[in-house]
C-alpha cells in the first residue's frame, strides 16, 4: 500500500433487523441483512453485531460490460442464531441483466426489485424504525434473497455476481460499486480489497476515481488492473471509476456538473500514451544541486545520494545532466550540460561527495542556472536541508536573483529535507519557475521520494502546455500554473465555466522547441453533471490560496474567499476551524463577513484562532507541516472526507452539525425562510417521493435543515 493513501475506500454495509420492532444492527457488506430476532430474545441487535473476516471484489470490464463477484465472509460473535433477508442496492443507474448469489457454495434464489420496490421496503423501515439512514438508496433498485442461518459464533461466506452494461459519457466509461453504508459500521472492516480489471479494443487512456486512491498497473496499451487495498476501514462513500480509450496522441476528456444556480465545475484529464518512441519524447537537460552543507552528513548524504544515481540511470539517450554540489562554495562536475553517455562521470563525482561547511543556496543555484539552454527543457532539481547561511542569505533576495537569471525553458523542483528548510523560500522558488516543491520529513526516504517524483516527470511530452476554450467562458484553473505534460501520467485540471454548451479546445505547446498544436471538441453540462467536482475544485483552491497567504502576507479578499469556500464545501484544515468553532457565525453571511475579518486581525478572539491564517514561521515542524497540507489540498485528486464528525459532506453539499441539528451550508436562516416538515409525516415522505434527489440528505438524520433548488425544508421530530 503507498503512503498516498491518505483518503479512506470504505466499505460496505449495514444490517437492520425486523419483526415487529426493528433493531438496527451493523454489519459490514454492501448489502442489507435484515435478521429475523430469534424466539424469545427482546435485546438490541447492536449487542450482538456481526462483522466482516474480509471482503474481496473482483470486477471483469470488456468493451462496456461489467462482470463483479463479491467475496465476503461474515463472523457472528454473538450466541444466538442469526438469519433473515439480504437486500443489496444496486448501483444507480446501473443496467443489470444478470445478478446471482452463493451461500457456503450453494446458490440462493433471489429476485431483483424495481426501484419502486426497493423504496417501499426502505420507506416501511424508516416509518417503523424511525431511522431515516435507508433514504440514502432511494431511486436505486435492489437485489433480494433469503439468508441462510449464521450460528452462534459460526460464519457464512456469501458471494455474489452480477452483470451491467456500464454507461459512456463523452467518451469516459463510468464504474459505480456501491458502498456508501459508513452510518451502519459499528466496527471496522477487517479488510477491503477492490480489483477492476479493464481490456478494451483501443488503447486505454484516462483512469481515474474521485473517490478514491488506486494503484493502476497498466499491462501494454488495452489492459489495466485498478486495485484499492485497506484493512482496519469503515466505509463512507460509493467506489466510482473512470476510464477512456482513445487512439489520438494525447486524449483529452471532460467531466463537468452545473447546478441550476451558478456556474458550472469541470474536471478535464489530458493523458498522453503510456509509452513513444524516444523521437517523441522532449530532449531536456538535468540539473542536480545538492546541499553537501555539514548538517547533510550520515544517512541524509548517503540517501540523497542515491537518489542522484537514480536519476542518472534514467536519462535519455538525448538528455544532458549537471551536478552542483554545494556547501560554503559550490563545485560543478562540468562548466555546461554535458550528454548522458558520460553518467559514468556523474557517479564518479557522487560517490566522492563529502558533507562539510555552510550553505550558500544563492550561489548554487546561479551557478546551474547560468548553464542552462533556453531551447531546451531544464530540470532543476534542488535538494537541501537547511536555511541559507553564506553568500546571499535574505530569502527575498534569493528569489529575485534566481528569477532574473532563469531561462523560461527551466523548472526547479526543490526538496527540503527536515524540518530546518525555509519553506517559503523553497516554495517561492519552485511556483516562481513552473515546479513544485516537496518536503522529505523525519522517517521518509530521500532517495524514495526523489526518485519515484522523477519517475514521473523525467519523459516530457508537452512543455508549456496552454488551453483554449471556444464557445465556453472557462476561469479559475488548478493546478496554477499549468504543469508540463510527461509520458505516463495524466494532467487532471479543475476549474469552473460559465455556461454549458460545445466548445472546441485547442491544447498548445512545444516539443524539443518546436509549437504543437491539438484540437478536441468537448461539451459542458448545462445543467446537471458529476457533483463531486465541485467539492474537488474548492479543495484545490483552497490549498492555493492558502499557500498565497503564507507566501505573500494577510490579504482580506484572499481570507474572504476562504472563508466561502471552506464553510460552504465543508472543508475544514488547522487553518479553517472556523466551520466547527463557530458555526452560528459561518452560516449567516454577515457572520462569515466577521469571521474573516476577525482571521485578518490579530487578537480578535473570534473562532479560537483569529491569527489562523496570518503568515507564520518560515522553517520548523509546523511550517513545513503546513506546506505539505497545502500542497495535498492544492494537488487533490480525490474528494476528501471531513475529518471532524461535525461536519458532513453529501454529494455537492456541506452539512455542519449546530443545536443538535444537522445544517446545509447554504441556509442562511438570517435570510431564508424554510418549510417545517415533521419527520416521518405523510409530507415527509411525499417529499421523498417528489424529490427522490432529497433521500440521500434527509438519511443522515431525523433533524435536518435542507436546500433544495433554492427552497429550504427543515425536519422536525
Amino acid at each position: 500500500m503507498t503512503p498516498l493513501r491518505m483518503v479512506r475506500l470504505l466499505v460496505l454495509t449495514a444490517v437492520l433487523a425486523a419483526l415487529g420492532l426493528i433493531f438496527a444492527i451493523p454489519a459490514f457488506a454492501d448489502g442489507f441483512i435484515i435478521p429475523e430476532p430469534p424466539p424469545g430474545h427482546d435485546t438490541t441487535w447492536r449487542d450482538v453485531p456481526l462483522s466482516v473476516r474480509y471482503h474481496r471484489v473482483d470486477v471483469q470490464i470488456t468493451g462496456q460490460v461489467a462482470t463483479t463477484h463479491v467475496d465476503q465472509v461474515f463472523v457472528n460473535n454473538s450466541e444466538l442464531t442469526i438469519e433473515g433477508t439480504y437486500i443489496f442496492p444496486l448501483p444507480e443507474d446501473a443496467a443489470v441483466n444478470t445478478f446471482d448469489m452463493w451461500v457456503d457454495g450453494r446458490k440462493l434464489e433471489g429476485r431483483l426489485l424495481s426501484r419502486e420496490q426497493a423504496r417501499a421496503i426502505y420507506e416501511d423501515i424508516v416509518r417503523r424504525q424511525r431511522d431515516p439512514a435507508l433514504l440514502e438508496y432511494v431511486g436505486r433498485g435492489a437485489f433480494q434473497a433469503s439468508i441462510f442461518p449464521i450460528p452462534p459464533r459460526g460464519e457464512r461466506r456469501v458471494e455474489l455476481t452480477y452483470a451491467q452494461v456500464l454507461p459512456k459519457v463523452e467518451g469516459l466509461v463510468r464504474y459505480r460499486y456501491p458502498l456508501s453504508t459508513e452510518k451502519f459500521s459499528a466496527r471496522p472492516l477487517d479488510e477491503v480489497a477492490i480489483t477492476v480489471h479493464i481490456s478494451g479494443k483501443l488503447p486505454l487512456r484516462a483512469i481515474y476515481s474521485p473517490t478514491h486512491v488506486v494503484d493502476v498497473a497498466r499491462k501494454g496499451e488495452r489492459e489495466a488492473a485498478v486495485s484499492y487495498e485497506e484493512s482496519n476501514v469503515l466505509p463512507d462513500r460509493d467506489f466510482e471509476l473512470f476510464y477512456s480509450d482513445s487512439s489520438e496522441d494525447i486524449a483529452v476528456d471532460l467531466l463537468t456538473y452545473k447546478p441550476y444556480d451558478e456556474d458550472g465545475f469541470f474536471l478535464l484529464l489530458l493523458t498522453p500514451p503510456l509509452e513513444t518512441n524516444g523521437d517523441e519524447i522532449a530532449a531536456k537537460d538535468v540539473m542536480l544541486v545538492l546541499d553537501v552543507s555539514g548538517s547533510m552528513d550520515g544517512e541524509k548524504l548517503i540517501q540523497a545520494k542515491a537518489a542522484a544515481d537514480y536519476v542518472l540511470d534514467q536519462l535519455g539517450p538525448r538528455d544532458r545532466f549537471n551536478i552542483v554540489a554545494f556547501s560554503t562554495a559550490a563545485r560543478m562536475l562540468a562548466e555546461a550540460p554535458i550528454p548522458s553517455n558520460r553518467k559514468a562521470d556523474g557517479h564518479a563525482f557522487i560517490r566522492k561527495l563529502a558533507a562539510r561547511g555552510s550553505t550558500d543556496i544563492n550561489r548554487a543555484l546561479l551557478e546551474a542556472l547560468a548553464g542552462a539552454d533556453p531551447q531546451r527543457p531544464t530540470v532543476v532539481i534542488f535538494l537541501t536541508d537547511g536555511l541559507p547561511t553564506a553568500g546571499e542569505i535574505d530569502p527575498d533576495r534569493i528569489v529575485a536573483n534566481v528569477a532574473a537569471n532563469a531561462a523560461k525553458s527551466v523548472r526547479l523542483f526543490a526538496f527540503g529535507v527536515g524540518y530546518d528548510v525555509d519553506t517559503m523560500l523553497l516554495d517561492q522558488l519552485s511556483s516562481g519557475q513552473r515546479g513544485v516543491s516537496d518536503y522529505v520529513q523525519p522517517g521518509q526516504k530521500i532517495d524514495e521520494q526523489v526518485s519515484g517524483f522523477y519517475a514521473k516527470i523525467s519523459r516530457p511530452v508537452l512543455v508549456d502546455v496552454g488551453l483554449h476554450f471556444a464557445g465556453v467562458q472557462v476561469e479559475d484553473l488548478y493546478p496554477y500554473p499549468m504543469p508540463d505534460l510527461f509520458i505516463g501520467n495524466q494532467l487532471v485540471i479543475a476549474g469552473r465555466y460559465r455556461d454549458g454548451g460545445a466548445s472546441d479546445l485547442t491544447v498548445t505547446g512545444f516539443v524539443d522547441g518546436k509549437a504543437q498544436t491539438l484540437s478536441y471538441h468537448v461539451q459542458f453540462a448545462k445543467r446537471g453533471g458529476d457533483e463531486f467536482i465541485a467539492p474537488l475544485w474548492a479543495q484545490r483552491k483552497i490549498g492555493h490560496l492558502l499557500a498565497q497567504l503564507r507566501l505573500h502576507g494577510t490579504n482580506q479578499e484572499i481570507i474572504d474567499e476562504i472563508v466561502a469556500l471552506s464553510t460552504r464545501y465543508g472543508i475544514v484544515t488547522p487553518y479553517t476551524s472556523f466551520l466547527v468553532e463557530e458555526p452560528a457565525l459561518a452560516l449567516t453571511e454577515g457572520g462569515r463577513d466577521q469571521l474573516a475579518r476577525s482571521l485578518a486581525t490579530p487578537g480578535s478572539g473570534i473562532g479560537g484562532g483569529a491569527t489562523a491564517l496570518a503568515p507564520e514561521a518560515r522553517s520548523g515542524a509546523n511550517a513545513v507541516e503546513r506546506a505539505a497540507a497545502e500542497k495535498a489540498l492544492s494537488s487533490s485528486e480525490q474528494t476528501s472526507a471531513p475529518a471532524v464528525a461535525q461536519v458532513r459532506l453529501v454529494g455537492d453539499k456541506a452539512f455542519v452539525w449546530q443545536n443538535g441539528a444537522w445544517v446545509d451550508t447554504t441556509f442562511d436562516a438570517s435570510q431564508m425562510q424554510a418549510e417545517k416538515v415533521a419527520f416521518a409525516s405523510d409530507r415527509y415522505f411525499r417529499l421523498v417521493s417528489e424529490r427522490p434527489e432529497i433521500g440521500r440528505f434527509l438519511a443522515l438524520g431525523d433533524r435536518v435543515t435542507i436546500v433544495i433548488l433554492g427552497k429550504a425544508y427543515t425536519i422536525t421530530r
